[in-house]
């Protein structure tokens, strides 16, 4: 009734960031409700164009070649990696130095869903009062270009190819196709003392917020 709805698709806008033709950067967002996740998912991607004087959302021929390809791949089964390259070989003027993709959610409450596993203990134990009885999840994906590399295009050309950073630790890279990836987690006082006293598996790499009483936000 508000208006205020996150639609099952939210087509890519561009932001000026910085820079000057020839050479600007942008930030390009959109978001999808991905059904097979059940979650919202949000896309950012920084963008450098070196396609001539005209800027890149007011191009009639490639912004909305921009826009249908970016929309082809907001799939969540899809690697960052995966989605970076393939945009960065299908346009030779656009350049991804950064692509982001937030995952929100789930949300628990006993208010409004039905919690299954390790947080649904500890809700229930918890025995929170209203307001207070919730926990957000949320997962945060980050692929930064690590250098740039020329290719030869045609007879004489060449064109900018990005290489990506993958995370270093522990071979992670190869899996998750994203140069850094965070777990979180943010949820009132009472049931993070009993996540706490519980630790539950699965949650040792989880950054954890708390709202105090007062609304001050502290992260353990």
């Amino acid at each position: 009734m508000r208006g205020h709805l996150f639609w099952a698709r939210n087509d890519p806008q561009a932001v000026w960031l910085q820079g000057v033709q020839p050479r600007v950067t942008y930030l390009v967002h959109w978001a999808v409700y991905d059904s097979q996740l059940n979650l919202p998912t949000v896309y950012l991607l920084e963008v450098e164009d070196s396609g001539g004087s005209k800027g890149l959302p007011i191009d009639g021929r490639r912004w909305p070649e921009v826009q249908a390809h970016l929309m082809g791949q907001a799939l969540g089964g899809l690697k960052l990696l995966t989605i970076a390259k393939g945009f960065d070989e299908a346009f030779d003027d656009l350049h991804p130095k950064r692509l982001r993709r937030l995952h929100l959610g789930p949300m628990y409450s006993h208010a409004f869903t039905q919690q299954s596993g390790p947080i649904r203990q500890v809700l229930e134990e918890a025995m929170a009062p209203e307001g207070q009885d919730w926990a957000l999840a949320w997962t945060d994906e980050l692929l930064e270009s690590e250098r740039v590399v020329e290719e030869k295009s045609g007879w004489f050309g060449t064109v900018e190819r990005e290489v990506f950073a993958l995370d270093p630790f522990s071979g992670r890279g190869a899996d998750t196709g994203a140069t850094r990836m965070v777990r979180s987690l943010i949820l009132p006082e009472r049931p993070y003392q009993v996540l706490a006293e519980k630790a539950p598996s699965g949650f040792a790499n989880v950054d954890k917020y708390v709202v105090g009483q007062s609304g001050r936000v502290l992260r353990y």
